[in-house]
């Protein structure tokens, strides 16, 4: 399993500016994820069986599923080469984490009892602070969701925001991450049911083909948003 535990920071940005002296800043703990390779539990030689495996792309058969079940304990589909008829390896990534405005911001509190309170998304940045991966990173999607949802293909998660590739044991200061259409919008309007927490997920599939070298390492990271609050 590609364990990714996601975290969330939302803090007050170091230089912030608001033309309303009554805007609260959101000052949430930093929550930092990161991507571990050794959960998925896959070794050369089941990797080896698994692309040595013969497929036929145009047939109702799940032969490629069963293999990557056999190579990959966890978070793992494999699918049939049209070209090669032998299996790829897809490697899922997913992780969610609960963001609940109300107790991770206590500057909330004190405008929250007001009628039509506005929250504003300013940015959204991210940090890699150690990245031991052997491979580049895909790119990654930021979704938001409510609750009950902790996969991305889970209903009610909207995708918002992209974490483009890291490359291999590279490091990263702080940059933004790109906004999907519309996502700065979804992620303002999760964020504005201040007294309901949501989730925000993760997701990325990592495809391997015969050939390709083995995931390995680890990386971490922190993700932040630049929010305000509006009276």
């Amino acid at each position: 399993m590609f364990r990714l535990g996601l975290g969330l920071l939302l803090l007050q940005g170091c230089g912030l500016v608001s033309s309303n002296a009554a805007d609260v800043p959101l000052d949430l703990p930093a929550k930092p994820f990161s991507i571990d390779t050794s959960g998925w539990q896959v070794t050369q030689q089941s990797a080896n069986a698994f692309f040595a495996t013969s497929c036929n792309p145009t047939a109702s058969s799940d032969v490629c599923a069963a293999a990557a079940t056999a190579a990959c304990p966890t978070n793992c589909t494999g699918s049939c080469d049209m070209g090669a008829h032998t299996c790829d390896l897809a490697l899922q990534v997913a992780a969610h984490q609960m963001v609940n405005l109300l107790m991770d911001a206590p500057s909330l509190q004190s405008i929250a009892d007001h009628s039509g309170l506005t929250i504003t998304v300013d940015s959204v940045q991210y940090q890699v602070t150690d990245n031991t991966l052997n491979i580049a990173t895909p790119p990654i999607t930021v979704y938001v969701a409510p609750m009950s949802a902790t996969q991305p293909s889970d209903p009610g998660v909207t995708a918002i925001a992209t974490i483009q590739p890291v490359a291999p044991k590279a490091v990263v200061a702080a940059a933004n991450l790109d906004f999907v259409d519309g996502g700065q919008a979804a992620l303002a309007q999760a964020m504005s049911d201040f007294k309901d927490p949501f989730n925000v997920l993760v997701g990325a599939t990592i495809m391997l083909d015969a050939g390709d070298p083995l995931p390995t390492g680890k990386l971490d990271a922190t993700v932040q948003i630049n929010a305000h609050a509006s009276p």
